[in-house]
């Protein structure tokens, strides 16, 4: 008979629960291999003859069983590589109660960027969500929380960053060793090590918790920003859960290379390094506020994950959506001129796409295996869980809603939730049916298109699922909490309405005609609005009356009904020239969007020329207004709207005049001229004249990407190097893949950009699909990766690209990747036909503009 452990979803017994590790490591750095030796305390609810704990590529040795006065030894161990188990097997059953096990083991670091690995001069790990398998014979599951004391032995002269602080430091030989604080209980996922030559910040109290952020020594003038968040958010954090921090330090690292943006391990979060670091002397303001939503999103993990702990990964959202949404709300209350919420609507838009797929999945939807939770760390779990968050606080009001969560923290403090028992909390402080709104929400995929049509003062609204592609229906309905924002003689009115059935009509409140009404109030709400001629015409009319996030959506809206086949690309041109003379950034940012796609996708030869024209035409007289050079004491609301500018006549439109304004600028900034170009246009500048640039400028760039200590800089020469299109320099580029210039963390986007080389492109898509093997391998299996790997092949246009794809990817499945392969293809194919269906229609909609 096949025992169970054969079987890739197995999980662990619930009769046998470990309540306390004490391990000691012994690190080789040079070999990169390791030694432990474990004290792990039992309690075992069933007498069983076997102990099956998790271990990927560990060798065992001693192991032996305490239990009741006496020593037993394993009759077998037996690997379980499917898994991803070791079974010991007993002679006689280990009886109910406590019991001992010790076990002793080697293993070696992982190639790629999980369990323990080197990262240039660092040695990191990386669990989440099922990896101290790879360091740790361990109960590698988030239900069995235990407290871990841990020891490290590594070679003198290096730092060494645990979950608690170092309590004893002490010379072991050639060794040093230092022993650190036993932890709360924690789940395996979140225990995390570091150990390289690091430098940290002072210490700095918050409450009695030292705070430090550390990184490399050439890059310790990067992280005071990163320190200063830290220091600004965890009180506010404090006070919104009504509790206080519970594992005794906040270290901050940054690591060389990684395959996340960062993890939320106890007390010791680690990030990639442009999560982190940065010089705000230099730092384009988007960088500046990606820290700070990345330092608060993993600060929040530290209740909501750490604290409080799903099961099992099907409540993954519990700590992902929590931590997205309150992010982007403690930043806010710090930063209220940074308009947080509305960066958070740019993100929410990529989980609107993508669950407007059939290939979409529930936020709370069925893992089976570890391996499969590796695919639910996307845009659903984080931005739509925490969009669909947002509405349900509006909808319960800001205090029921807190209170409730600090009820749900109160009671399962220390141990593991599930999804119910946050929706009893939340319903009980708030005293409405939770459940049901939340049930349909969080269990259901999708979301609706609502409809409106204006009667007189009654407003007709209906609401169906919305799929991308034209003509799939499906008959799901959700209630639908909506804000209603309009304007009449007796001013401006919100009333808000909880849409149940598939159809309604709504009085308005008020008296007299009404000049305008927008469905979604300052876009909280996860759906999308179809309005009838007459709604829409008063909206582009008066488009100024409506807040920023309003106007995002009416243009994003409109956007989603051309996929959709429901409006014609015609008419979202139409609404797009209305916009000429916008000043608000974030709705620029949008519509530059917006127009960049129609630029690559749907226009090609002398019609791309033509769309490029108009594009100049009609944001080019607000960068001349505005100029390139900042004034003192401007805000960053003007900065930033250059900067959308300058990404619009630059880069979208490739404005000659932008052009030969931002070339003189860089060719300075590379010399040294800090002022040369200002912060918020540096990524746009650099990609525009890498464009049209030359071997020298190649070179140039090639030289300072190894050297350069500013993560966010790197990046910006690495990714540079993708976009010259210039044949010869593009045939360069491509090569750099596969050296050393190009990290394990930055391959995906690395790919991406290539794809993304209109004169490269076809090129490297030929030795992309003939060399497929070698591009799967840079990414050191790193799951992450492999799904961007598949993503970025979304770039690509024809439908000979689509077919090519998909036949790629069926000789060469990606296992990591089942989700990401469907929504990619899903997605492409719609593409593919939306360009079939549109390019005439912007050519004629071209011809007719003067």
């Amino acid at each position: 008979m096949a025992h169970p452990t054969e079987d890739k979803n197995f999980r662990l017994p619930t009769t046998l629960r470990p309540r306390r590790y004490a391990a000691t490591l012994t690190l080789d750095l040079d070999a990169k291999a390791f030694s432990g030796q474990q004290t792990l305390d039992l309690e075992v609810a069933e007498p069983s003859k076997e102990i099956i704990l998790h271990a990927i590529a560990l060798q065992l040795g001693d192991v032996t069983l305490r239990v009741g006065g006496e020593q037993r030894k394993p009759a077998s161990i037996q690997p379980m590589p499917a898994s991803e188990t070791v079974v010991l097997r007993f002679d006689a059953p280990v009886p109910k109660g406590a019991a001992t096990l010790d076990v002793a083991w080697t293993g070696r670091f992982t190639e790629g960027l999980r369990g323990l690995y080197q990262a240039g001069k660092v040695a990191a790990t990386q669990f989440e969500a099922a990896d101290a398998r790879r360091l740790f014979p361990s109960f590698d599951e988030p239900a069995f929380k235990a407290r871990w004391a841990l020891s490290v032995r590594v070679p003198k002269g290096l730092t060494v960053l645990g979950n608690g602080p170092v309590v004893k430091e002490e010379q072991d030989g050639a060794l040093t060793k230092f022993t650190f604080q036993e932890t709360e209980v924690l789940s395996s996922y979140l225990i995390a090590l570091v150990v390289g030559p690091l430098v940290g910040t002072p210490a700095q109290d918050v409450e009695g918790v030292p705070v430090r952020t550390w990184s490399l020594p050439e890059k310790a003038h990067l992280t005071r920003f990163g320190q200063d968040v830290a220091l600004a958010v965890l009180p506010r954090l404090q006070d919104y859960f009504g509790l206080p921090y519970a594992f005794t330090k906040v270290d901050q690292v940054g690591i060389p290379d990684f395959e996340a943006g960062a993890m939320e391990n106890a007390g010791l979060i680690t990030y990639r390094e442009v999560a982190l670091l940065l010089d705000p002397a230099t730092a384009p303001l988007s960088v500046q506020k990606r820290v700070a939503e990345v330092v608060t999103h993993e600060l929040a993990h530290q209740w909501f994950g750490n604290w409080v702990t799903m099961v099992w990964w099907d409540d993954l959202w519990l700590n992902e959506a929590f931590a997205t949404w309150m992010a982007f709300k403690i930043v806010d209350q710090w930063r209220p001129e940074w308009r947080m919420w509305l960066d958070f609507d740019a993100h929410r838009a990529s989980a609107l796409y993508l669950d407007a797929l059939k290939s979409t999945h529930p936020i709370h939807g069925e893992v089976r295996n570890a391996g499969e939770a590796g695919e639910s760390f996307d845009a659903i779990t984080y931005e739509k869980g925490g969009a669909v968050l947002r509405m349900i606080e509006g909808f319960l009001g800001e205090g029921p809603f807190r209170e409730g969560i600090r009820q749900y923290m109160r009671k399962h403090a220390r141990a593991n939730a599930v999804k119910e028992d946050l929706w009893n909390a939340l319903g009980a402080a708030a005293k409405q049916p939770v459940e049901e709104l939340a049930t349909a929400w969080v269990g259901q995929s999708g979301f609706p298109l609502v409809t409106a049509r204006l009667d007189g003062r009654t407003l007709h609204l209906s609401q169906r699922r919305f799929y991308s592609e034209p003509g799939v229906e499906s008959g799901e309905k959700w209630p639908v909490p909506m804000v209603l924002r309009f304007e009449d003689g007796g001013g401006v009115h919100e009333q808000r309405v909880l849409l149940r059935d598939t159809q309604a009509s709504v009085k308005l409140e008020g008296s007299g005609d009404v000049k305008w009404l927008t469905a979604n109030a300052g876009s909280t709400g996860f759906y999308r609005m179809a309005y009838d001629k007459a709604a829409l015409e008063k909206l582009a009319v008066n488009v100024k009356a409506l807040a920023p996030s309003e106007r995002i959506s009416l243009l994003a809206d409109q956007w989603a009904l051309v996929r959709s086949g429901q409006a014609s690309v015609a008419d979202l041109l139409d609404l797009a020239a209305r916009f000429g003379d916008e000043e608000d950034d974030s709705v620029l940012d949008e519509l530059v969007g917006r127009l960049a796609y129609i630029e690559s996708r749907l226009v090609d030869g002398d019609e791309q020329v033509r769309f490029r024209a108009w594009v100049e035409k009609l944001l080019g007289p607000g960068l001349k207004k505005l100029g390139w050079q900042s004034a003192p004491g401007e805000s960053d609301r003007v900065k930033l709207r250059r900067a959308a500018l300058v990404r619009a006549v630059g880069g979208l439109a490739r404005g000659q005049e932008a052009l030969a304004e931002a070339r003189p600028r860089v060719m300075r900034m590379l010399q040294g001229d800090r002022d040369a170009v200002e912060p918020n246009l540096l990524d746009s500048a650099v990609a525009m004249v890498a464009r049209a640039g030359d071997t020298a400028l190649f070179e140039t760039f090639l030289s300072k990407v190894p050297n350069e200590p500013d993560p966010a800089t790197q990046r910006r020469y690495l990714m540079a190097l993708t976009g010259f299109e210039d044949p010869a320099l593009a045939a360069r580029a491509q090569k750099l893949l596969f050296t050393d210039t190009v990290k394990t963390q930055d391959v995906a986007s690395f790919v991406a950009g290539l794809l993304g080389n209109r004169t490269g492109r076809e090129g490297w898509w030929k030795q992309m699909r003939e060399g497929w093997k070698d591009v799967v391998a840079r990414t050191g299996s790193a799951p992450m990766l492999l799904r961007r790997i598949v993503e970025a092949m979304g770039i690509l246009r024809t439908r000979e690209h689509f077919e090519q794809v998909q036949a790629l990817l069926k000789a060469n499945p990606v296992p990591e990747a089942q989700q990401a392969t469907a929504q990619t293809l899903e997605r492409l194919s719609q593409d593919v036909a939306l360009r079939e269906r549109c390019t005439p229609e912007v050519s004629a909609w071209l011809k007719k503009q003067p």
